[in-house]
């Protein structure tokens, strides 16, 4: 038996794909209901009431599962919510779960297997299992970088953010300038008396569409050289919205692609009609006085901060998982151990256009692995061996990727997916025909 921890998009991927192949697993979820952060009355959930998916529907969903064809091509966060409740009902996921259960330790047996101890109202109970698939998602545990001085008045961060009646009639200060700072950006405009952006750095923008197409659905059919492509999209953009700077903004000191671009369509159009005011970094904070780096200051009533999250496994000694500094644990593919073949970290990773679906091949990849292994077929084997040289490299596609927290698990989605796909062939190779999934 394994143990699968979470029941968002990923642990209902993983739960899908050792289902599929036949593995008998037990899965945990904090929540009573599935979704992830995608399910807004979960305590633990980021999300915001005006929270849209920001790729498209069909670039996003699970293959096996489509999205309705006529929905919004980028749907509400309650469309979601209820598209992975009818996702797990559909396939029967629902029996394999303990809901309302939070997994507390998860400490090695001593025996190549885990202890799993977990509580459930009130009850404490530790479990062993042949191994442990994390899939707990990576947008859980607020980043909250201390303030230069003291603030007299309201501070937040974008995980406590619901509702834009937070912010009526005052003076607000969003830190940072990420899609969801962009997002909520834009939402307070609608209620506060005034509204600023404090950006460190430059960012490129894209809008959600262009020619009356989601963005994420152009191009692609041809594919072209890592420079190339990176200088004609940059201009294709340049040409659509214009450089930051023309809107008061910084400019990436980076090529396309080498950070994650911020999908918004509308906080230009703010910007450039005077509703939201760029500041640059902030220099020091002194009752509701802030100054910035350029010098200049004004007063605040509020200051959300959307600085983003850290990777969080709190029930796992970090050295369980290679993770021994950095942003990232250091594992193969961002999910295997390269000395522990009963540890998996799923969903570790972030790339553009990867989508649901590549995250489910990642899931069917490691069904594969574990069912091979467990046969002690010599695919298993040969992918032991790969994972066992792990040198602590990435696929980054030849992409300068910045030296920031968040990219220390982005990767390319080409370059992932292909070795995801050869992976799943070559465990494939000698699988029986009488094991394969119908």
């Amino acid at each position: 038996m394994y143990a699968v921890i979470g029941a968002g998009p990923m642990g209902l991927a993983t739960a899908r794909n050792l289902q599929k192949y036949s593995i008998p697993f037990t899965g945990f979820e904090l929540n009573s209901d599935v979704g992830g952060l995608w399910d807004i009355d979960n305590p633990h959930s980021t999300m915001y009431e005006s929270a849209h998916l920001i790729s498209s529907r069909h670039m996003t969903e699970f293959a096996e599962f489509p999205m309705a064809k006529n929905g919004a091509p980028y749907p509400h966060h309650s469309e979601l919510r209820q598209y992975f409740r009818d996702y797990a009902a559909h396939f029967n996921l629902y029996s394999h779960y303990r809901f309302n259960t939070k997994v507390t330790a998860v400490e090695p047996d001593g025996d190549a297997g885990w202890y799993v101890t977990t509580e459930h109202q009130g009850e404490t109970k530790r479990e062993a299992f042949k191994g442990v698939l994390i899939a707990n998602g990576t947008l859980n545990h607020p980043n909250k970088p201390e303030l230069p001085g003291s603030f007299d008045g309201e501070l937040l961060h974008a995980c406590d953010y619901r509702s834009p009646e937070v912010f009526d009639g005052k003076r607000v200060l969003i830190v940072g300038c990420g899609n969801s700072a962009c997002d909520i950006a834009v939402d307070a405009v609608h209620r506060a008396r005034s509204v600023d952006i404090a950006v460190r750095r430059g960012y490129y923008f894209l809008p959600k569409f262009i020619g009356g197409k989601p963005t994420d659905t152009l191009g692609g059919a041809v594919k072209l050289p890592r420079p190339l492509k990176q200088r004609l999209d940059a201009a294709l953009i340049r040409m659509v919205v214009g450089k930051p700077s023309d809107y008061g903004l910084p400019d990436p000191d980076y090529k396309m692609y080498e950070s994650h671009p911020v999908i918004n369509s509308l906080v230009l159009h703010h910007i450039g009609h005077g509703d939201i005011n760029p500041r640059r970094e902030i220099q020091s904070v002194s009752g509701n006085t802030v100054t910035f780096s350029t010098g200049d200051s004004a007063d605040y009533d509020l200051i959300l901060l959307a600085t983003g999250y850290h990777l969080n496994y709190p029930f796992i000694d970090k050295k369980h998982l290679n993770w021994p500094s950095g942003g990232a644990p250091s594992l193969y593919l961002n999910i295997f151990h390269p000395k522990n073949d009963s540890l998996f970290v799923m969903g570790m990773i972030e790339a553009a256009g990867l989508g649901w679906e590549g995250r489910n091949e990642q899931a069917e990849m490691v069904a594969l692995y574990i069912k091979q292994r467990e046969a002690g077929r010599s695919s298993a084997e040969q992918m032991r061996d790969t994972i066992r040289q792990f040198d602590g490299g990435r696929l980054d596609g030849g992409y300068d990727y910045l030296d920031l927290e968040r990219m220390a698990y982005y990767v390319h989605k080409d370059s992932y997916r292909k070795s995801i796909a050869d992976h799943i062939q070559q465990l494939k190779r000698d699988l029986p025909a009488s094991e394969r999934p119908q």
